[in-house]
């Protein structure tokens, strides 16, 4: 029997960083420590190798001479997954970000980020603008993260596996069974706390000053949206990803390559 494919990078061990409420946050390097870092920040009910591992993201960052530093957000992969909805407001992804980059004595990176973590890459670079020299923010959603997702329907399902009839619901349910270790009851406590937490829209009048390149996928229901998002941005590039839609963008290599040539022209 043909032994199982190697991954596309090593997955190394998780190194925890302790963030407010005393919560535990995954993160993994890669490259030299001393080369211009990316942060890789992943989307919801994803994971650091699910969307930047597993896609080339990280095999193509550190070929091209950068230190990649990700992370499983709070709710995800290896890091702790409360089931409070008061858990998960922007701040506390925002706070959560600030404290690994000071962890590792990264004064500013560059951000990779794809939708929730866009959103938060968003926010990151408009609040803390220090620790943001520029940004990809790929599938950014146009309004507060998961408002789409019917709460209702979700929680039922996690209760006691009720039909989801929604299609957008259904959707992210499917993939969030996808990724192992998912905890269902903490993605949607995550998906509450965003909706009814201190998340908001991102502002259009009040948009990051970095250099920012927008990348949604050409099928992607809110692709016009986050071309107004770029289009409001004073440095802001919009590149529409061919023939892709919101939850497979992430593996495509016209993706890598536009976000590896704006990581590069820095």
């Amino acid at each position: 029997m043909d032994a199982a494919p190697r991954p596309l990078t090593e997955m190394p061990d998780p190194q925890y960083v302790m963030v407010g409420e005393g919560y535990r946050i995954a993160t993994y390097s890669w490259g030299d420590p001393d080369a211009e870092t990316v942060l890789a920040v992943h989307g919801f009910s994803s994971s650091c190798r699910d969307n930047w591992v597993n896609t080339g993201w990280v095999r193509d960052l550190t070929r091209a001479g950068f230190r990649v530093l990700g992370v499983d957000q709070r709710g995800h992969g290896a890091s702790d997954k409360p089931h409070d909805r008061r858990a998960y407001e922007m701040r506390a992804f925002i706070d959560d970000l600030a404290t690994v980059l000071d962890t590792y004595l990264i004064d500013s990176a560059r951000y990779l980020g794809y939708s929730l973590g866009a959103r938060v890459g968003w926010q990151l670079a408009v609040d803390r603008p220090q620790l943001v020299t520029r940004a990809v923010l790929g599938g950014i959603p146009d309004g507060t993260p998961l408002a789409r997702l019917q709460l209702d329907q979700a929680k039922a399902y996690v209760a006691d596996g009720a039909p989801v009839t929604d299609r957008v619901t259904n959707n992210y349910v499917t993939l969030a069974e996808r990724v192992a270790g998912n905890d269902l009851s903490a993605l949607v406590a995550l998906a509450e706390g965003m909706r009814f937490g201190e998340a908001g829209d991102p502002d259009p009048s009040r948009p990051p000053q970095q250099p920012v390149l927008f990348a949604t996928g050409s099928e992607d229901a809110i692709l016009p949206r986050s071309r107004r998002l770029a289009d409001a941005t004073p440095n802001g590039t919009f590149v529409e990803i061919p023939g892709r839609h919101h939850f497979n963008t992430p593996g495509s290599r016209d993706f890598r390559a536009v976000g590896l040539e704006f990581f590069a022209a820095d």
